[in-house]
């Protein structure tokens, strides 16, 4: 005797072979256009954003959820001549946001042309001897009690 049992979202249906011998009698239930939780992608067939697209990875959530989404929508619902152009707020106000969580917002070039320290690499305004060589900021170097070429 076959018989059903739900189990949280999930509902199991338990068959005995006999079952599987007869034909299926399951009518089919065309999708409905207009249900919320089904799959249709970033953009909904009513136009809207599905902020719950996988496609999103999670960014209109966590932190700075609500700064991606004004920013997003912004981009999205424009219609200037440069798409987007009237957002820039928005996405300052996002990067911003980001910046406070890099654990969370890892930076693209952080983790590409970093060494294995990631974040804790030398800034920009860093010296080297040679282009082998680790930079090391001026400050560490005074710290040391080491001069960097360019001091001296």
């Amino acid at each position: 005797m076959s018989y059903c049992k739900q189990e949280g979202k999930d509902r199991i249906i338990f068959v005995t072979k006999e079952d599987h011998e007869a034909p299926s009698n399951a009518e089919l239930v065309e999708d409905d256009p207009n249900d919320p939780y089904e799959d249709h992608g970033l953009i909904l067939p009513n136009g809207d954003i599905n902020w719950n697209c996988p496609c999103l990875g999670g960014m209109a959530s966590g932190p700075c959820g609500q700064q991606f989404k004004d920013a997003f929508s912004c981009f999205h619902y424009s219609k200037e001549e440069v798409k987007g152009s009237e957002c820039v707020d928005h996405f300052r106000s996002m990067q911003e946001c980001m910046q406070k969580y890099p654990e969370l917002y890892p930076q693209e070039d952080d983790s590409e042309s970093a060494p294995s320290g990631g974040a804790e690499a030398a800034p920009a305004d860093s010296t080297s001897t040679d282009s082998a060589s680790v930079s090391v900021p001026a400050s560490e170097e005074a710290a040391a009690g080491t001069e960097s070429p360019a001091s001296s």
